[in-house]
Order: C-alpha cells, then structure tokens, then sequence
C-alpha cells in the first residue's frame, strides 16, 4: 500500500508540473490527437473499401482498434518512467542516484514520468470503442462489462512487461534497442486488427510470445458474439492472465539483470 500511495502521490506532482505550461501541453496533446486520429482514418478507409475482413465487419474492427488503443496508451501515460524515462537514466548515470534510495529500482522508474498526453489518443479509442459496439450491436451485460474490464486492466500489464524488454536490454547496451519496439509498438500497429487476418508466423509471434491475441483478441471475439481460433467462451476469462504472466517474467528478468548494471563511476 505505501508502495501504491507513493506512485500516486508522485502522479500527482507530475501532472502538477505538466500543466505549469498550458500553452505547450494543449498544443503536443493536440499532435497525439492528430496522429491517433490518422490512425483511425485508416481503418475508416479499410472499412470503407472493403465490406468485411474474413468473419469481422466494420463495428468489429472498430472494437478492436479501440481496444487496443485504450489500453496501449494508458500504459504509455502511467508507465512513461519505463518507456522514456529509463534508457536516459542509463545512458546519463542517473540510475546510480536511484540505487541509493530504499525504494526498489522499478518502483523509482514508474514514478518518475507521467504522460498525460496520451489522454487524447485514449480519447480517439473509446469514441471508436462506442462506435464499434454500436454498429456491432454489442450486448453489454454484466458479463461483457467484467470480461472487457479484465481485459484492458490485464492488457495493461502485458504492455508493461513488454516495454520492460527494452529496459532489460538498455542494461547491457547503454543504447535504446530499437529491436524491442517491434514487440510494444509494432505489436500495437499490427493487433489493432483480429490476429486471425495475419499469416500464421505473425499469429504465432502475437499469441505465444508477446500475447496480444491472448490478452485483447480472444476476450473481444467473445463479447463481440465470434470466439476467435474456435475456443470456448470460459477460455476469455483465463486467457487475459497471460499478461500477468509476461509481466512477472520481464520483472524477474529485469531483477536479475541489474545483477550487471555497471554504473556511471565504475
């Protein structure tokens, strides 16, 4: 609980210090707005050219792009120590700072970044998430209510432990490996649609290594009425926890790489 309350607190001071400059922030979060919104444009081309995309129409791959932006960038907005903030802690020596504080080294990380930019581009994904249900006739009982919400607060996690990979990485190159970003945001681009429509490498890579089809897919084919890869309906429930899963890997990876942090004096 302290651990939780200093995040909080420290959240709190962050977005404090984001809006001293109103002007800048209104401005940069207008450009995510922008750049979310060509994305969207995109699938509203795709959708407009073609009537369906094997069994998913227009309302579906509405849901799916906004689910996947709900959720990647809320954990860029509440995760940002790890994605920006960390690789320049490295590089800089900063980190040697942070090993001298009582707190763990991934709960200073956390806690030293917000982006409350990104509140835009979750904007642009719950307006293509109410469309999609919309046209999609999603029926949202208890049930799908609970389902999407383990979902998004799982999905949430998966994208976390994702972006630990890069942090691993920094620790024995100094450098940003710009390898990992086919994972966090090259996952982000290509699950925007159902994994069923890649080859399947692609799915592959999607549902066993970096499980977005796991966490996101096979939960929105069950609410949106067509469970993905033929599997029952309980499997949603269980197959969101794979993000869990992945995250407390990447945090026993990131402990145990540290092991070999070489500071800035050494």
């Amino acid at each position: 609980m302290n651990t939780l309350k200093l995040y909080l607190r420290s959240m709190g001071i962050l977005l404090k210090c984001q809006m001293q400059y109103p002007l800048s922030f209104m401005l940069q979060t207008l450009a995510q707005l922008i750049m979310e919104g060509g994305e969207m444009l995109a699938v509203i081309l795709l959708v407009d050219r073609f009537d369906h995309l094997n069994q998913w129409n227009a309302g579906d791959l509405y849901f799916f792009f906004g689910l996947m932006s709900v959720t990647f960038y809320l954990t860029e907005c509440f995760g940002r120590g790890i994605t920006g903030n960390f690789p320049y802690m490295v590089r800089t020596g900063q980190l040697d700072l942070l090993l001298t504080h009582p707190r763990g080294i991934l709960t200073q990380v956390m806690c030293s970044a917000v982006d409350p930019r990104r509140i835009s581009c979750i904007a642009v994904g719950t307006v293509s998430l109410v469309l999609g249900s919309r046209m999609a006739e999603v029926r949202w009982s208890p049930q799908n209510i609970l389902l999407f919400a383990e979902s998004v607060f799982c999905g949430f996690w998966l994208v976390l432990g994702l972006f630990l990979i890069e942090a691993v990485l920094c620790i024995h190159s100094v450098k940003s490996v710009e390898i990992a970003n086919a994972l966090t945001y090259g996952g982000r681009s290509a699950c925007q649609y159902p994994v069923d429509v890649f080859p399947r490498p692609l799915r592959m890579l999607f549902t066993v290594i970096a499980p977005f089809a796991l966490v996101m897919h096979v939960p929105a084919s069950v609410i949106l009425g067509k469970p993905v890869f033929g599997w029952p309906a309980w499997a949603a429930w269980i197959s969101p926890l794979s993000g869990f899963a992945v995250f407390g890997f990447m945090v026993f990876l990131f402990s145990r790489s540290m092991r070999f942090y070489r500071s800035a004096g050494s």
